[in-house]
């Protein structure tokens, strides 16, 4: 199962792409970067690193592993969490990225929950993770390529949330891979090599 964690930084991940040859735009995609950076501001990820590694994460993901170029996938993918997880607002990723990108923000940001606790917090992801079965297939890649980098290292993460988020994961990710052939292919060898979790 081949693991994404290479981009640390946007310049690590410029050089690379730039060494790659593909055609990506790099000033477009250095520009998401730098608002999800001044959106995220100082959040981390659970395991303390800068929040900003996943997004890198799941760039790379995109890049390097489903050979994506699209820049409106790509920038939505860097943007994926600022609607869900900062003040920014739809509004804002529009007026500086457009309606494209954000048209793929909005579809996998996931709504508040509609009550207090736990089970309206799981009720509500649910429905949303449901909804994405009608997303456009840009969508998907970009809710792909998220999964993708939560996954891929679930195994640093506290038992009963392994078992969980795999569980999650298999019910309602794995299906949207299905029209996707790596996407499909690498989540194969992920359900393998996470499959003591059943």
């Amino acid at each position: 199962m081949e693991v994404f964690t290479r981009w640390h930084t946007w310049d690590t991940a410029r050089a690379d792409i730039e060494a790659s040859g593909a055609p990506i735009d790099v000033d477009a995609l250095g520009r998401a970067v730098s608002a999800a950076e001044r959106w995220h501001g100082d959040q981390k990820r659970p395991t303390g690193a800068p929040y900003v590694e996943h997004l890198l994460e799941a760039l790379e993901v995109l890049v390097r592993g489903a050979g994506v170029t699209a820049p409106s996938v790509l920038s939505a993918a860097v943007l994926h969490d600022v609607v869900e997880d900062t003040p920014a607002t739809l509004r804002d990723v529009e007026d500086e990225f457009g309606p494209e990108v954000t048209e793929l923000v909005d579809w996998v940001t996931k709504p508040p929950a509609g009550g207090a606790g736990r089970q309206a917090k799981r009720a509500a992801k649910a429905a949303y993770l449901r909804r994405l079965g009608d997303a456009p297939p840009e969508a998907v890649r970009v809710k792909l390529a998220d999964r993708v980098s939560n996954v891929q290292t679930l195994d640093r993460m506290p038992p009963d949330f392994q078992r969980r988020y795999y569980a999650e994961t298999i019910t309602y990710i794995v299906p949207l891979a299905a029209a996707e052939p790596w996407f499909k292919s690498w989540y194969a060898a992920w359900r393998a090599e996470y499959a003591h979790l059943l």
